[in-house]
């Protein structure tokens, strides 16, 4: 198992492993990944502008990435929104600590960001007790944010200053 910058190599597991978190339904914004296209110009854009993002690799497959991408408007792109996501045979491993930090370091040393944001279900305990051991804190919370197959969650706000 490794810990690896991102590369267009990686595009296609990286897609594929978005989808399968995607589909657990419990974790992602979206329930679904997205097209392949869109991943590579998303990697397109990430390798040009050398943003945070790496990928835990394993037999040569992504099975867990973390990202973290400067807001775009001016007055905000000191501020970076964090991603991330690990298949599920790969998880309570420690791999979520190698990504967050090789990720959090590159975004203070090399993108120069002050602050990280991210948004977690609420009901996703192991996530924020991660964000939690990294210094996170809830900045607020959007109460019954998310309605999914009848099921309400709230979205916890939380925010790192690095």
């Amino acid at each position: 198992m490794t810990i690896q910058y991102t590369s267009f190599a990686y595009t296609e597991s990286y897609c594929q492993a978005v989808d399968a978190v995607a589909r657990e339904r419990k974790y992602l914004g979206s329930t679904e990944g997205f097209p392949l296209d869109a991943s590579f110009s998303y990697a397109k854009a990430i390798i040009e502008n050398n943003l945070a993002q790496y990928f835990a690799i394993d037999n040569n497959q992504v099975v867990g990435w973390c990202d973290i991408i400067p807001k775009s408007y001016e007055g905000l792109r000191h501020v970076g929104v964090l991603g991330m996501g690990i298949l599920p045979e790969y998880r309570g491993k420690g791999l979520g600590t190698l990504l967050l930090q090789k990720t959090i370091e590159h975004a203070r040393n090399i993108n120069h960001l002050e602050k990280i944001e991210l948004d977690v279900f609420e009901s996703n305990s192991s996530a924020i007790a991660l964000y939690q051991k990294f210094g996170f804190e809830v900045e607020g919370k959007r109460e019954n944010g998310r309605k999914l197959d009848g099921a309400y969650d709230t979205i916890l706000l939380m925010r790192k200053f690095i």
